[in-house]
């Protein structure tokens, strides 16, 4: 069975990795889209803008609907980067729209802005999974993220002991696992994680494929 990682921004991947790749809609996405692999596509708050809004809205509905593309974002909210919280929120608003009527999962990226994250979800009543990748806050905030319905990714953070996402996995069992831009390998992420659950990775590899294979990404 293979390590499954949820978000890379790595486009080279070895056997035995199933991977969905993270791809950000810009001018020159077109250059490089898979048409085959795994991937997940959308507007990130660090680049998207009001300005050029409309246009790239109309290349994601269009993108988004390829069969490869198996997740919306990374899109979400970023209060150090980006543009200002109104504008992400019209920007995201639109992604949790397109995400709802393809019925595909998001990935979301959130920088302390958490409690505006929570109020969109159920101002929009959300439905579609939405997946906060690469969580490494205390674990108080992911239990209240949980208890709201959302879905936590956890990297490289499992590796320091003292950590909320390594707290977090000890005491939760529904979450996914990923690389993001780290030059740690998912493998080494699965093998700490297995420690701190005190199981074999081939168990930790079975629960994490149903949940995949639950939210339509295999």
């Amino acid at each position: 069975m293979d390590f499954l990682d949820i978000h890379t921004h790595k486009t080279a991947v070895s056997k035995g990795i199933n991977s969905i790749q993270s791809l950000s809609l810009t001018s020159d996405i077109f250059l490089a889209m898979p048409k085959k692999k795994p991937i997940s596509i959308g507007l990130h708050p660090w680049h998207a803008n009001l300005e050029n809004l409309e246009l790239q809205l109309k290349y994601l509905r269009v993108l988004a609907r390829q069969p490869n593309v198996k997740l919306i974002g990374e899109c979400g909210l970023d209060a150090l980067k980006g543009d200002s919280l109104e504008n992400q929120l019209l920007i995201f608003e639109q992604q949790i729209v397109l995400a709802e009527a393809l019925k595909k999962p998001l990935i979301i990226h959130c920088v302390k802005r958490f409690a505006e994250l929570i109020a969109l979800k159920e101002k929009l009543k959300v439905k579609m999974p939405m997946i906060i990748h690469g969580f490494n806050k205390n674990k108080e905030l992911g239990f209240q993220l949980l208890d709201k319905g959302f879905l936590l990714s956890f990297g490289a953070a499992v590796l320091k002991e003292d950590s909320g996402a390594a707290e977090l996995v000890k005491q939760t069992d529904n979450f996914f696992l990923e690389t993001d831009d780290s030059d740690t390998s998912i493998e080494e992420i699965y093998r700490t994680v297995a420690n701190l659950k005190k199981c074999s990775v081939e168990i930790l590899k079975e629960r994490i494929f149903a949940d995949w294979k639950k939210l339509g990404l295999l």
